[in-house]
């Protein structure tokens, strides 16, 4: 068993990795009747998905001994309704200052991101924009 989800009340849940403990809670969104004070279910699959294509990323890095630290992925996920689900999702991948890849490296990232499980796992239609913007950017602090 992977986790465990208990519905607490006012539309939230309490979700419990087994194996760590590490816990989550999630809210409904206002927009759904719900606080908003916490990630949406929603908002969980579209934050999975950045979050397994920075971790495909990591692995190839880590191969080709690129320092991915600091890599920040921008998550816009928007909704759709008749039924309500998600529609689209827009990930934006930002470098820091100083980072270093070659465009074979960066290629060869960006084809590991475009191959993780959750991209595969979501719905075809469900439409998905992703930009690398490998630009580097300074970190404001």
């Amino acid at each position: 068993m992977t986790s465990t989800v208990v519905y607490e009340e006012n539309l939230r849940t309490v979700c419990t990795h087994l194996k760590s403990g590490t816990v989550i809670e999630t809210d409904a969104p206002p927009d759904n009747q719900g606080k908003g004070e916490r990630f949406s279910p929603s908002d969980l699959v579209a934050t999975a998905l950045a979050s397994c294509m920075l971790t495909i990323m990591g692995i190839k890095a880590r191969d080709m001994e690129v320092n991915l630290k600091g890599v920040k992925v921008e998550v816009e996920k928007i909704m759709a309704s008749n039924p309500r689900r998600i529609g689209g999702l827009n990930l934006t991948f930002h470098f820091p200052a100083g980072f270093e890849a070659t465009d074979k490296e960066q290629t060869i990232l960006e084809k590991a991101a475009l191959t993780c499980p959750v991209f595969h796992s979501i719905h075809p239609d469900i439409k998905i924009n992703v930009v690398f913007n490998w630009k580097k950017e300074t970190v404001q602090s």
